[in-house]
């Protein structure tokens, strides 16, 4: 977006001795102005739209809810990375609609198309473009939205910023638009664990008023099958069980709840992220923050560390049997300084209850009148499953981006081998990438 701004023409005042002079050369008290014309200068003032996310990494989302399609343009990716449909359509079906009874009914099989970027199975290093189809709409479900603003939704301030919006599935604001953003993020994953052997795994940890105690998922042996293991997506049965039935219980009366997902990065590389003011957890909380429904985050013990002394709080250090300095706790959550230390990152995103419920709520007309609304359409009665791998995708996003950036600033130039650790040395696995 650009504005222009003409400058006008200024005025040259020939002045002699405090007076003006005039055109006989004599002064007198009476200024004259006479106009010097200026060639116009042009001002753009450019503005980010939102779409496009990351640095050197950077990914831009693109299409609506019930348009032709949605997915996405990756710009930065390395080359010579193998990557095909087939890894990215493993992420699209852990967020795709009518997974189980707990989650919308909506029919899309989310099929992935690349149709750029790749070659002979890798990455050539120019624009990867995602493009996943809408096949299951239903725009007549939103005849009533058209009319009257969905409490909590962006319905209203969609209107108020752009004076135009689309009604049907509520355009940009809906969770499809996380399609583009788990395609990308599952190409970050892949350079993640080639490079450094960073993985990055994201549970359910709460829902409504069901919390998983701390301690009860072992972040140091968790895996993805164990999370994947039931449809709340919460690796402990038990617990599992109990956030079902609290979904289940409000899913009936056409009501919703929200949650917290519990996101870990292990094997992240000491040094990513940057002082004052883009640290790590400034970055990843701008990344998870802007994913739908979120309204809370938490990096390490959060605001529960506000409850601890200092000397109950800090971390202290030791050196392990490898030589490496370590930290004996861990609620600094994996970054000190906005710098990550190499411990496992742990963070905590919370989740709003699905705005668009079936029960009768009062709102306000486009027309500025006020009237009740019964919203139809398909909605999960709980987001927090379906955002787990959401919050992993945009984990991963900035780790990439963030481990790009460091081989730029820090390992053009030969390191200070007494207290810096090459990134390459850091990962001890040895690299499979294409050749």
């Amino acid at each position: 977006m650009s504005s222009a701004i003409l400058s006008k023409a200024f005025l040259k005042i020939s002045v002699k001795d405090g007076f003006a002079e005039g055109a006989n050369g004599k002064t007198s008290q009476n200024l004259q102005f006479r106009p010097r014309q200026m060639r116009s200068r042009r001002l753009d003032v450019r503005a980010s739209a939102g779409s496009s996310f990351g640095t050197l990494f950077r990914v831009t989302t693109f299409g609506e809810s019930h348009g032709g399609g949605v997915g996405c343009v990756i710009d930065g990716c390395p080359p010579r990375i193998p990557i095909s449909e087939a890894d990215l359509q493993v992420e699209l079906d852990r967020r795709r609609p009518g997974q189980s009874r707990i989650t919308t009914p909506r029919k899309e099989t989310d099929t992935c198309k690349i149709l750029s970027g790749l070659s002979e199975g890798q990455t050539t290093g120019t624009p990867i473009s995602v493009l996943v189809p809408n096949t299951d709409q239903r725009g007549h479900d939103y005849s009533e939205m058209a009319l009257a603003y969905r409490p909590s939704h962006a319905d209203a301030t969609y209107d108020f910023k752009y004076g135009v919006r689309s009604v049907q599935g509520g355009g940009r604001s809906s969770a499809r638009e996380t399609i583009g953003r788990v395609a990308a993020g599952a190409v970050a994953k892949k350079i993640l664990q080639l490079k450094a052997g960073t993985e990055v795994l994201a549970y359910v940890s709460q829902v409504h008023k069901v919390t998983l105690p701390d301690g009860t998922v072992d972040h140091d042996t968790l895996t993805q099958d164990m999370i994947e293991s039931n449809i709340v997506r919460c690796p402990d049965s038990v617990y599992a069980e109990k956030m079902i039935d609290a979904i289940d219980a409000v899913r009936v009366k056409g009501d919703s709840v929200g949650g917290v997902v519990t996101c870990i990065a292990r094997n992240v590389p000491r040094g990513l992220g940057s002082p004052v003011f883009d640290k790590l957890e400034a970055e990843l909380a701008k990344a998870v923050m802007s994913l739908p429904a979120t309204k809370g985050f938490e990096i390490g013990s959060g605001f529960s560390g506000t409850l601890c002394t200092g000397s109950e709080h800090n971390d202290e250090f030791y050196m392990d049997e490898m030589g490496n300095v370590r930290t004996r706790t861990n609620r600094s959550g994996g970054i000190q300084g906005g710098i990550s230390n190499g411990e496992t990152i742990v963070m905590r995103v919370a989740f709003k209850p699905t705005s668009t419920i079936t029960k009768k709520q009062m709102t306000v007309t486009r027309g500025r009148e006020e009237t009740e609304l019964q919203a139809r359409g398909r909605h999960d009665p709980c987001v927090v499953p379906r955002a787990v791998p959401m919050v992993e995708a945009m984990v991963a996003l900035v780790l990439a981006d963030q481990l790009m950036q460091q081989y730029a600033q820090c390992e053009l130039f030969p390191l200070n081998s007494s207290l810096q650790t090459p990134l390459d040395v850091q990962h001890e696995t040895p690299l499979e990438m294409a050749i």
